[in-house]
């Protein structure tokens, strides 16, 4: 059996890396809300959030691996979708360098035209993706929403919630929709909140 990640950011990030073509899948910015959601829902699922009057406050004392819950302690009540944009971009590049510390992929830096440095992402293991895209298409097609691994149901509402196509394409997203509103249920307030600031980021990039 093929290991993957525990934490649900990490595996979020996997699930965005496109084996076909060998590279990241370009989110436009989605992807930091994604990973941020993640980060939140795994909390939410974890009691180390609670929902209190619409927005996330500290639960259970516990891990806190990316100071989300140290963040929404020092702060005034904000809603979901606040901490969902908070520090989105260092959130991805957090979770890359986390990934490449445990060797779970490759990072090669270079510079465009000798001044801009970008950043090839490659996975070492196909398999792990693979084992990950497994484990969503089994919550999204399989047992009854219920039995399903609360952390593959998290994936797959934060993969709809974000658009991560590589995950489900806009036509399965509306095939599943049912389904997937079930799953999001399931994983507490944080998909949602991804859901509505990644329609807002598609309506500011429109006006």
């Amino acid at each position: 059996m093929v290991k993957v990640p525990d934490s649900l950011p990490a595996r979020m990030y996997l699930l965005a890396y496109d084996l076909r073509r060998g590279r990241m899948t370009r989110c436009g910015g989605r992807l930091g809300y994604v990973l941020r959601g993640a980060a939140l829902a795994e909390l939410y699922l974890d009691g180390r959030l609670v929902d209190e009057r619409r927005g996330p406050r500290p639960g259970t004392p516990g891990d806190d691996p990316y100071g989300v819950v140290a963040q929404i302690a020092a702060s005034r009540p904000r809603s979901w979708q606040h901490w969902v944009r908070k520090d989105s971009g260092a959130m991805v590049r957090k979770v890359r360098d986390e990934l490449a510390a445990q060797g779970w992929i490759r990072v090669r830096e270079r510079r465009v035209l000798g001044l801009f440095r970008t950043h090839r992402v490659e996975v070492k293991d196909p398999r792990v993706v693979k084992a990950l895209w497994g484990g969503a298409s089994s919550a999204l097609r399989g047992k009854p929403v219920a039995h399903v691994n609360s952390l593959d149901a998290a994936a797959v509402a934060l993969a709809a919630a974000g658009e991560l196509n590589t995950v489900l394409p806009a036509q399965e997203r509306r095939r599943h929709k049912r389904r997937i509103t079930q799953l999001s249920a399931r994983t507490g307030p944080a998909a949602g909140a991804v859901r509505r600031v990644v329609r807002a980021h598609h309506a500011a990039a429109g006006a």
